[in-house]
């Protein structure tokens, strides 16, 4: 058997919120596919299985906050019976959960003599309602009482969701500056920046544009994360994350993206192997990221491994960023503005689209030599548009 924890979906998180199983008792799921929608101060996100087997209990209800690391559910293994469901749940070594809420082949344990049954969403939700838990006979395990008991107390329909109130500006707002103030005060940051002549990538892009469909056209921002991506393959050292004292550099390059939501606020979920995907299936995907952000319905695994940051505020005007690292990742790389100057070509002043790319490493994992290393590999692949 398998538990099904509560996901850590970025360093800033602690907890989320079950929204709602997309799977039930006796169903098969397998490794990857969604099943469990979890509300977080950023956004909702669906949870993916990490595991393939037969649903065997689902252990937090609707409503429940969970910390990360707590079992949520339990996964066996297909074709095999069942195992001791209780002694397995009890058995994890996880923050205190809200256990008490058993859906189903779980049996809560033994409270202290005396004390009143109740799960934590059932309590949350007695509260709201102003409904006293202690008047209640509960119908759960044990005689526990249950986020039905309540409903019915306070004549709520039974099959209606417990309200999840949540004031999401202000608790992203909450999540990003404890993130933020973490990695300002935890990484040593140092900055560099250059100015990219993008005239060729701009010259090519129309050209390439014209011979595509309208619905396949690529957006001049793709190029940019591209050619991140290669040259994070020069200096790979910048594709890491730190943890637990030390660099771990990643295997695979996931860069993450900036997404501005309509309701305030940023998410950076990432796109997988953004390395090895044509500059039309990079399209497709940052197309499809963007919408589903703004939309809340990204997957965990997007907001779990990003391995770096992207992030440009050219289309508000900026013209250079000096961005935050967001921990556990060493980098951030900045787009501004792509703007017309004055540049020598071949000894004559001529106008160039020009941006300027900047660069927030970690002085921990690498220095100012690797980074203007990093910085000349995405100007030199900028100049290559055709081999992006």
């Amino acid at each position: 058997m398998a538990d099904f924890v509560m996901p850590t979906l970025g360093s800033d998180m602690t907890e989320g919120t079950l929204v709602e199983w997309k799977k039930k008792v006796g169903d098969r799921v397998t490794k990857g596919e969604i099943i469990a929608e979890v509300d977080t101060e950023k956004s909702a996100i669906e949870i993916e299985s990490f595991y393939t087997g037969i649903i065997q209990a689902l252990i937090t209800e609707p409503g429940e906050k969970v910390p990360v690391g707590t079992v949520m559910a339990i996964i066996r293994e297909e074709g095999k019976p069942g195992g001791p469901v209780e002694a397995k749940a009890d058995a994890k070594p996880v923050k205190e959960s809200p256990r008490s809420s058993v859906r189903e082949g779980v049996i809560p344990s033994r409270p202290e003599s005396g004390r009143l049954r109740i799960s934590p969403a059932a309590k949350q939700l007695a509260a709201e309602l102003r409904v006293d838990p202690s008047a209640l006979k509960g119908t759960g395990p044990g005689g526990a009482v249950t986020l039905d008991d309540v409903r019915a107390a306070a004549a709520v329909p039974p099959n209606e969701p417990p309200a999840v109130a949540i004031d999401r500006r202000t608790r992203m707002r909450e999540t990003i500056a404890a993130a933020m103030a973490r990695s300002k005060r935890e990484i040593p940051h140092y900055y560099l920046s250059t100015i990219i002549d993008m005239g060729r990538a701009m010259t090519w892009l129309k050209e390439e544009n014209l011979k595509r469909p309208v619905t396949d056209r690529l957006l001049y921002g793709v190029l940019l994360i591209k050619a991140v991506a290669l040259a994070l393959r020069q200096v790979p050292e910048l594709n890491a994350l730190w943890k637990e004292g030390g660099v771990v550099q990643s295997p695979d390059i996931h860069v993450g993206v900036a997404v501005s939501l309509r309701q305030g606020g940023l998410v950076a979920p990432a796109i997988h192997h953004t390395d090895k995907l044509s500059l039309g299936e990079l399209m497709t995907q940052f197309q499809d990221l963007v919408k589903r952000a703004r939309a809340g319905t990204l997957r965990s695994s997007e907001f779990s491994d990003p391995t770096i940051t992207v992030t440009s505020l050219g289309e508000q005007g900026v013209e250079t960023v000096f961005g935050v690292i967001y921990p556990p990742q060493v980098a951030l790389v900045g787009f501004g503005k792509a703007v017309e100057r004055p540049w020598i070509v071949e000894g004559q002043v001529v106008s160039r689209p020009v941006v300027t790319a900047s660069l927030s490493a970690d002085h921990r994992v690498t220095d100012g030599h690797r980074g203007g290393v990093f910085l000349s590999a995405v100007d030199r692949l900028l100049q290559e548009p055709g081999q992006l």
